[in-house]
């Protein structure tokens, strides 16, 4: 990316899309913040992973196809999901193996970031000017750290908001049962596995659980909800959407608070 141009695009997941739609805002609103030009691609469906993950390749290409035709030409890609990240950047190379997008899939996923990632590796910024005055802990999501190798990015951006007390869970590397379809086809298991990480989540006296995928929020945030817990999910992007200038939260949080 040139420094004159700084513009990025957004690649916004379906779960983001349906479900929080604000974690895409708070993502737009840090992106402007330091300094960058946001566009978003209306056209922009589901990246195909769900299909591609339960073996329904042929269902997942087309998808995988219009995602590349409608990105080739951006400069960089920013998405508030590393699973989706992983599936254009380490997964469209063999879906479409055998397509003619096949070299510029390839090419495309080298410009493709996971938010957090982005900003600490690409445009080298820690301190986003970010106020919020809680205690965190943080889940490393299977995505982020098995595919995309991103373990201190997301804690380093954590460490500089302010007012911030950041606390490591116990076994915070643990998948937290989602899974995708997974979650559907095996609940009992998915579910299991769920209480055992907010269990951790409990037991390290946090406040929030943030990650950088927000599927893994969803299936916490369930599971929390259910216990009655005390401790919230959050999004990275979320909480670094709450200015420095404000203590008040951003509204996706506060939407939250009215409907606990």
């Amino acid at each position: 990316m040139t420094q004159a141009s700084k513009k990025v695009a957004m690649l916004i997941p379906c779960f983001v899309d349906q479900l929080s739609p604000q974690i895409g805002l708070d993502m737009a609103a840090v992106l402007r913040r330091i300094g960058y030009t946001v566009e978003f691609e209306e056209q922009q469906t589901c990246c195909g992973q769900p299909a591609f993950n339960t073996g329904y390749w042929n269902e997942a290409r087309p998808l995988a196809e219009k995602f590349v035709h409608l990105f080739r030409d951006k400069e960089i890609v920013v998405c508030p999901s590393a699973s989706c990240t992983t599936m254009v950047r380490n997964f469209y190379p063999e879906l479409l193996a055998n397509s003619p997008g096949h070299d510029d899939a390839v090419e495309l996923g080298q410009r493709v970031f996971e938010f957090s990632e982005f900003l600490v590796n690409v445009a080298r910024v820690t301190d986003v000017g970010a106020s919020f005055a809680h205690r965190v802990t943080y889940h490393d999501s299977c995505h982020a750290l098995r595919e995309l190798r991103l373990k201190q990015p997301p804690r380093e951006l954590l460490r500089h908001v302010r007012g911030l007390e950041v606390v490591e869970m116990q076994y915070s590397e643990d998948c937290c049962g989602f899974g995708g379809t997974f979650s559907t086809k095996f609940s009992m298991i998915s579910a299991a596995m769920g209480d055992t990480k907010v269990g951790n989540v409990e037991a390290c006296g946090a406040e929030f659980v943030t990650s950088v995928d927000p599927s893994c929020l969803m299936q916490m945030d369930g599971i929390l909800r259910r216990r009655k817990s005390r401790a919230r999910t959050i999004h990275l992007a979320s909480i670094l959407a709450c200015s420095s200038d404000s203590s008040q939260p951003s509204r996706q949080l506060a939407d939250r608070e009215r409907t606990r």
